[in-house]
């Protein structure tokens, strides 16, 4: 049994999660964590000079909890697929061949150092201001974003996170979240695939 764990990051409304849910709906035994599923209560999350609730940092988020299950998939791929309720599926003739990918997703997850350096691949989701600005406004959020929260915290927050991201390494394949879905998660895939063919053949 052979492991694969691939980061999908990048910025918010970037195509994060619509790619990485086709990632899993189309690479056998790939198991999918979203680092969105792991925010604190918002009546812990801090609130700036300006009055925004600081949600784009790493302190807003269960990153322990996280990390636990990452390194449940990582004891045992097998029985953590069972217990999300989904059945291995034998892809090659040799169980010692056999890969589990676990496809882990979110804004942070190249910010956060133990994390990180668990990619083999690390897939950073880009799109310019004004697309993101657009597409954040048109989402509902729980609790919603407040008057000029975009350009007071998350678009700050982004530059500052990404630049902290960058100071970590390098390794990061930036991908343009105005292409075509189809494209884009065919340009991936394949990028995958190769890596998984790669595991079985070595030793």
């Amino acid at each position: 049994m052979k492991t694969l764990v691939v980061g999908v990051g990048g910025m918010t409304n970037g195509g994060k999660s619509t790619l990485s849910k086709s990632l899993h709906q189309l690479i056998p035994n790939s198991c999918l964590i979203a680092q969105d599923s792991y925010f604190k209560d918002d009546s812990v999350v801090p609130v700036d000079s300006n009055g925004f609730k600081q949600y784009d940092m790493l302190d807003a988020l269960h990153m322990d909890t996280l990390m636990s299950e990452v390194d449940s998939w990582r004891r045992d791929p097998e029985s953590f697929l069972r217990r999300q309720g989904l059945n291995p599926e034998r892809t090659t003739p040799s169980v010692e061949e056999e890969v589990y990918v676990l496809i882990v997703e979110g804004f942070l997850i190249f910010n956060h150092r133990p994390l990180n350096e668990l990619f083999y691949k690390r897939y950073f989701m880009e799109i310019p201001y004004d697309v993101c600005k657009r597409r954040r406004s048109s989402r509902v959020y729980t609790p919603p974003d407040p008057p000029g929260y975009f350009d007071g915290h998350v678009w700050p927050m982004y530059l500052k996170n990404r630049r902290e991201m960058e100071n970590m390494g390098s390794g990061f394949l930036f991908q343009d979240g105005l292409k075509p879905k189809e494209e884009l998660l065919a340009d991936v895939y394949e990028n995958v695939c190769q890596e998984i063919e790669r595991l079985r053949e070595k030793d």
